[in-house]
């Protein structure tokens, strides 16, 4: 295997391959290139958030997020129609990114939660039909992001020239990487396939629904950093309900293992590190090749901003009352939704 191909590994497989290499000088090998790619990833995140924090400013260094992780998906992933036609679907996506988070936060939190639900849905249709790519969980967690760190004004503008220039980038990054896919599939066919009556369309329901659902209580009840609670729904409300179980329990706990190292940085740095504590989770994220561990130094990122508006102690509780709701919500949800699946197919069937 040649250092780009290496390069090209998750954390999975260079562990994977490390653990598979017997020769003790292959494996130095493979040891160096792993650290070498958790630093280089590291690296050019960086630069593109903080080229984007340059041009934009501070207030749309998520921006710079938004479309970096778009960027990462995009060239190894597809949306299961013509590649062509996948251009349509980046365009769309980034409309709802551009338009959908800053209506949200112009109404009060019940019109909220139908903004929300129809451009989450749409996001759905438009980026996920080819589910085992799993692009969902990329782009609603943009525009979750957009939201919870929304801008008015001048910044609003420089945040639609900062989505546009991401979007034709995307766009570039995409066609090259997918232009022979096969597909016949066409863009309006993402939209002729949606039902409810298979498992994919109730799946794209219930996420909406639920992702949605949970930001209004949150809104409701007036407690900040709403998006929080539809970021665990996302991540939690997996296409098939038995999967959700395990998942939802690695959200709750770890999200509580993330909170007590963060607490302990907080505690034992000086004031002058506390910026760097996000970036000490993004290198731990690296080296992680499960979910659990990612859930955990993906919490130091949130807070290490939370923490700058609310304090550490109050900062902490928040994230972990609302990831431990959200997680027992989605299941709770979950299994309301087969229900009543269920039974609407006992009495179609008894009709019949």
């Amino acid at each position: 295997m040649t250092f780009y191909q290496e390069l090209q590994l998750s954390s999975t497989g260079s562990k994977q391959l490390i653990r598979n290499t017997t020769d003790k000088k292959e494996k130095r090998r493979h040891i160096l290139i792993y650290n070498f790619k958790v630093y280089l990833v590291m690296a050019f995140c960086v630069a593109v958030v903080t080229l984007y924090s340059k041009i934009t400013g501070n207030d749309n260094s998520v921006v710079g997020v938004t479309v970096l992780l778009a960027v990462l998906v995009l060239r190894q992933a597809d949306f299961g129609i013509r590649t062509s036609h996948g251009l349509l679907s980046i365009a769309g996506i980034f409309c709802i990114l551009i338009a959908g988070p800053r209506l949200s936060n112009m109404v009060s939190p019940v019109p909220a939660f139908f903004v929300n639900a129809i451009s989450i849905l749409l996001l759905m249709i438009l980026g996920c039909h080819n589910v085992i790519m799993y692009n969902h969980s990329t782009f609603v967690l943009g525009y979750l992001l957009l939201m919870g760190y929304d801008v008015t004004g001048k910044a609003y503008l420089l945040r639609v020239e900062g989505l546009l220039a991401g979007m034709f980038f995307c766009m570039v990054v995409f066609y090259k990487n997918q232009k022979n896919r096969p597909y016949r599939r066409t863009f309006l066919d993402l939209f002729r396939e949606f039902d409810l009556h298979s498992a994919r369309g109730r799946w794209y329901l219930r996420l909406t629904l639920i992702v949605s659902s949970a930001m209004l209580i949150m809104s409701l009840l007036g407690l900040p950093r709403a998006m929080w609670a539809g970021i665990a729904c996302m991540s939690v409300c997996l296409p098939f309900t038995a999967d959700c179980r395990g998942r939802a329990g690695k959200r709750a706990m770890f999200n509580i293992v993330g909170c007590i190292l963060f607490a302990v940085l907080y505690l034992i740095l000086p004031e002058s590190m506390y910026p760097y504590i996000g970036m000490i989770g993004g290198i731990g994220v690296g080296y992680s090749a499960g979910y659990a561990w990612q859930t955990a130094f993906n919490t130091f990122g949130a807070l290490s901003i939370a923490s700058g508006l609310f304090g550490m102690p109050a900062a902490v509780l928040l994230r972990i009352g609302a990831n431990v709701f959200s997680s027992i919500y989605t299941m709770l949800a979950n299994k309301l939704g087969d229900k009543l699946v269920q039974h609407m197919w006992v009495r179609k069937s008894t009709e019949i």
